[in-house]
């Protein structure tokens, strides 16, 4: 893969990636990401980050914590949420857009199109809470559309990317001049999915998209001051991470779990997490809506787990971000996080053109 000037791949996991052995592996990442952690928090910090609420959405309890909580109600609601981070990238000002799903188009990821012929629109509206676009957001922001020089997805679950990135036969893209962050082996997969990946991926969300603009991934990569994306694969055969430096330490984001009570089970006063835990002797809990790779999405969990901060206000817990957050709901009366990390927002936002503003 050809990196873009201002990027560089980094080899931290890349001896871990190399093993086959399952727990030989999950050692090995544990101890480069502990290394990664104390190497990248002493280096240049991002320059600001804002969260982007997208979203709520209903999603079945049993795949939120994988079984292990007691609690009765099927669904928990959780809000999807969208980061806007800049950071400097060889001296010049970038803006990155994690996540900036097309709600529109995820209507129609099969699972969430059965779940509406299901229940209908009524109980779709009551769960769902609706925010502004997310280009009125960046806009009261001072950012443009046009301004987003990178976007990402930690996975392709749920995504169209036609409207994002704009077709052949016509459509416009919503942020022009914009790359993407594709991991090579899940856009393969988009190509021909396996039955266990098909209730979660918008079949034809990539037909005749521009790749122009698409930049295929197959390592770790330091974008720049302050910002990695990592892969952690497991919930995806491409899941990938972000992790920003920031003056409260690393902050990880992904949807490797729901809530931060998945990577912190033996201190989450959900009922049932601590319990399970102890029983099995491990250290997360995964958001398990696909089974098909846990073993290796758990040891990914390790990875974000180790390579992310404490959180200072509550210390078992690490600053990992669920881009889909569980949050309370009278869907589910009872049913919280022990801890809502709900929004994250550091530095001031420049709302100049990119790279205008001087890395001094």
């Amino acid at each position: 893969m050809d990196i873009p000037q201002g990027m560089r791949r980094i080899n931290d996991f890349d001896a871990a990636h190399e093993l086959t052995a399952s727990g030989p592996r999950l050692r090995a990442f544990r101890v480069a990401a502990e290394r990664l952690h104390d190497a990248f928090i002493e280096g240049p910090r991002c320059h600001s980050v804002r969260t982007l609420p997208l979203t709520t959405l209903p999603y079945p309890t049993r795949y939120a914590w994988n079984g292990a909580a007691n609690a009765p109600f099927p669904f928990v609601t959780m809000t999807h949420r969208a980061l806007l981070v800049q950071f400097f990238q060889g001296g010049e000002l970038r803006n990155l857009l994690w996540n900036p799903t097309d709600l529109e188009g995820a209507r129609a990821t099969p699972f969430f199109a059965k779940l509406q012929a299901r229940f209908g629109d009524t109980v779709t509206r009551m769960l769902q809470t609706k925010y502004a676009p997310l280009e009125d957001q960046l806009r009261e922001l001072g950012i443009t559309a046009a301004q987003i020089d990178y976007v990402g997805f930690d996975h392709f679950h749920t995504q169209d990317l036609r409207n994002l990135l704009g077709t052949s036969d016509g459509r416009s893209a919503r942020f022009p001049r914009a790359k993407l962050l594709a991991p090579s082996v899940e856009w393969a997969d988009w190509e021909d999915l396996h039955p266990m990946q098909r209730a979660w991926f918008v079949a034809a969300g990539k037909e005749k998209v521009k790749t122009d603009n698409v930049l295929f991934t197959n390592a770790d990569l330091c974008l720049g001051d302050g910002v990695l994306v990592v892969r952690t694969p497991g919930h995806t055969s491409g899941n990938q991470t972000l992790f920003v430096n920031t003056p409260d330490g690393v902050w990880g984001s992904s949807e490797n779990g729901t809530s931060a009570d998945n990577w912190s089970p033996h201190d989450s006063k959900i009922g049932g997490l601590q319990t399970y835990s102890r029983t099995y002797d491990v250290e997360v809990i995964l958001n398990s809506n696909t089974p098909e790779l846990c073993a290796t999405q758990y040891t990914s969990m390790i990875l974000e787990k180790t390579l992310a901060s404490r959180v200072h206000r509550a210390p078992a817990f690490v600053q990992m971000f669920p881009s889909s957050e569980v949050t309370p709901s009278v869907v589910a009366p009872g049913v919280s996080p022990t801890l809502l990390h709900k929004a994250l927002t550091y530095g001031t936002i420049a709302a100049s053109p990119s790279g205008a503003v001087s890395a001094a």
